[in-house]
């Protein structure tokens, strides 16, 4: 069974309504990116960063995995599939992916703000909101589970080592132009076919890269029947 590392961003959520912070209409239009989203402003302001992510976090329940997310985990049965996912959302878990690498944290966990990189912190809490007083086990202020601007990505090693490893990659909504993840794709093998899905893509030509410029609901689907094709799936 082939090894295929799927790479995904924001582009893959939002045709489940969920926005971009870097959209036109994204979350950084109404909140600057220096107050809601870096190591500094929880300091500053952590009510806010608390707030802005239990909005978040409460409209998330209600979304949905759409036919991307849901096509990646059905394909489990023909590939050993790794998401590395720079979303903070839960809907490939949702759709039934096992193996699901999340770059920059995940909304429905909280954590120590001490320690933010200590796993033995970490919580699960669903759906439900952070209110200050909530403490972690190391008795610090309860944040959420974010990897915020200034810190650094804990999982990028790990992802790093997936793609080195992959026989395929498939890069699903993201521009590939925020750094670290960006750099991923350099670690891919020099004969990995690379699958890049997003509807306006932004990527040099390179060898072995076949660019499918759909949103991530039929895009997905056309990379795995063309992947079928070349029997890849064998």
């Amino acid at each position: 069974m082939k090894k295929l590392v799927v790479l995904t961003g924001a582009g893959i959520s939002v045709e489940s309504g969920i926005k971009a912070f870097r959209s036109e209409d994204g979350l950084w239009e109404n909140y600057p990116v220096e107050d809601v989203a870096t190591h500094s402003a929880w300091f500053r302001n952590p009510q806010l960063i608390l707030d802005f992510y239990n909005t978040m976090r409460a409209n998330l329940e209600s979304k949905q995995p759409n036919r991307a997310h849901i096509s990646i985990a059905e394909r489990e049965m023909e590939y050993d599939i790794s998401v590395v996912t720079q979303n903070v959302d839960n809907l490939h878990e949702r759709a039934g992916s096992t193996s699901v690498l999340h770059l920059h944290g995940e909304l429905t966990k909280a954590c120590s703000s001490r320690e933010e990189t200590d796993v033995s912190t970490f919580v699960e809490i669903g759906y439900k909101p952070i209110k200050m007083g909530d403490k972690a086990s190391d008795g610090s202020q309860l944040r959420p589970q974010i990897v915020f601007f200034e810190e650094a990505v804990p999982n990028i090693e790990r992802a790093a080592w997936l793609v080195q490893k992959a026989d395929i990659l498939m890069i699903v909504g993201t521009s590939m132009q925020v750094y670290p993840a960006a750099g991923l794709i350099r670690y891919a093998q020099p004969n990995v076919p690379i699958y890049f899905v997003d509807p306006n893509p932004r990527v040099s030509p390179q060898p072995n890269l076949i660019v499918i410029a759909e949103p991530a609901s039929v895009g997905v689907d056309k990379a795995f029947e063309m992947m079928e094709e070349k029997g890849l799936n064998g």
